[in-house]
């Protein structure tokens, strides 16, 4: 379907925070999301491998070596949790994250350390939280930390919040409105992981589209442009085998 086109809506100051320092690099709002989101473990430590100078790879090493020596949880704080807190000054912001996922999968963290990390670290300590759900946590126990990110205005934790954790776990109702949080605060929906799949047919989404876009032209403000491509996947459809509705999809 074709959608009258309107310029978007100048974005506000904390928006610029969506160009964010990716694992891999330096990524602007309209690169590739979050290559610690999608790259396997293997890869991002061969990645750190390669481009970490030689004194933050034998931090990173030895950082991976105590966690592996003593996971878990032990006392006020493990050894492993003060490493966290020094991944960007060792390895640089652009690779700080990746360090602690990497960090996390060594301490065998679990839901539990995760969630302590993630309510008593700091805001990078908490994206990095968010971008080792994917990797750590295979069932659902780990939401109340995604829905908590997604109630913020934090545009970096909003960006990490959305990736391939939420795609599996979030329910319908609240991913909807991850999707209308990330227009409503500038992330780009790229970083939407599993959209496709996820709004395809989705009726419920579209109506709280057109909403959000007719409350934004009657107080003269502009559409996102991103609005529109979310609006096109929900008239996408791919009927179920067997059935003649033409959007029949479970949500």
């Amino acid at each position: 379907m074709t959608h009258p086109r309107t310029t978007p809506a100048a974005r506000t100051d904390g928006s610029q925070d969506t160009q964010d320092t990716q694992a891999h690099g330096t990524h602007t709002a309209h690169s590739t999301p979050g290559t610690a989101l999608t790259s396997s473990l293997d890869d991002l430590r061969r990645h750190l491998t390669t481009h970490l100078d030689p004194a933050a790879r034998a931090w990173l090493e030895h950082a991976l070596d105590e966690a592996a020596a003593h996971p878990g949880i032990h006392g006020p704080i493990s050894a492993w949790e003060l490493r966290l807190a020094e991944a960007g000054r060792r390895c640089g912001t652009a690779y700080a994250d990746a360090a602690r996922v990497l960090i996390f999968d060594a301490a065998r963290a679990g839901t539990d350390a995760l969630t302590r990390v993630y309510f008593q670290g700091t805001a990078d300590e908490r994206r990095a939280v968010l971008r080792a759900l994917p990797h750590l946590v295979s069932g659902s126990g780990a939401l109340p930390l995604v829905e908590d990110a997604l109630r913020t205005n934090d545009t970096r934790l909003l960006t990490a919040a959305v990736g391939p954790y939420a795609a599996r776990h979030l329910a319908p109702h609240e991913w909807r409105h991850a999707v209308l949080k990330c227009l409503f605060t500038g992330v780009p929906v790229d970083h939407v992981a599993d959209l496709a799949r996820r709004a395809q047919g989705d009726g419920e989404l579209a109506r709280m589209l057109g909403d959000y876009a007719a409350e934004r032209t009657a107080a003269g403000r502009a559409v996102p442009e991103d609005l529109y491509r979310v609006l096109d996947l929900t008239e996408s459809v791919t009927p179920a085998p067997g059935t003649d509705h033409p959007h029949a999809k479970e949500s």
